[in-house]
């Protein structure tokens, strides 16, 4: 079973968190372009394509730790240090996406929407004009790189095992 268990955990991660890390770190880019009005007639299709990317896949995400979880049930490892704050940084990940990023580029596509008729960007705390698309969209970048960051030392510390006895 644990063969199985950690099969489906990497498939996960790699089916799951992979579009996401990439729809996420592309977003703030294509919010640049389609505020400065370069990105042609796609623009908005793009941002809203990358959005719905980014929550549906987080939600598919949650099959990772699950199968995780299974796999380290399986191999007897769920004490081990490795583990543990492997766990705390999927949970601190996660925290990112769906409370910082997600919520962000909803809030900056909306403001697109509603401001693409009047050409204001209408919305409270969402970017307006050009030095505040450049603020939100590098906010943006921030929250993703923090988000991308925590899932490469996760990988990491998946593949190292630091202080594992149970082969390497």
């Amino acid at each position: 079973m644990t063969k199985l268990f950690l099969s489906l955990h990497v498939l996960a991660a790699i089916l799951a968190v992979g579009p996401v890390t990439v729809a996420a770190s592309m977003f703030p880019s294509a919010l640049r372009r389609a505020h400065g009005g370069s990105g042609g007639g796609d623009a908005l299709g793009t941002l809203r394509l990358l959005h719905r990317i980014c929550r549906v896949y987080a939600a598919l995400g949650l099959a990772v730790p699950v199968f995780g979880f299974a796999t380290a049930g399986s191999l007897g490892v769920l004490g081990d240090t490795w583990l543990i704050v492997s766990v705390i940084l999927t949970a601190g990940a996660a925290a990112v996406l769906t409370l910082l990023v997600v919520p962000a580029q909803g809030r900056e596509l909306s403001a697109l929407v509603e401001g693409a008729g009047t050409g204001t960007g209408a919305g409270a705390g969402v970017a307006t004009g050009a030095e505040s698309v450049a603020h939100a969209a590098g906010r943006l970048a921030m929250a993703t790189g923090v988000f991308n960051l925590l899932w490469a030392t996760v990988t990491v510390l998946m593949i190292v095992r630091p202080g594992s006895t149970t082969g390497a």
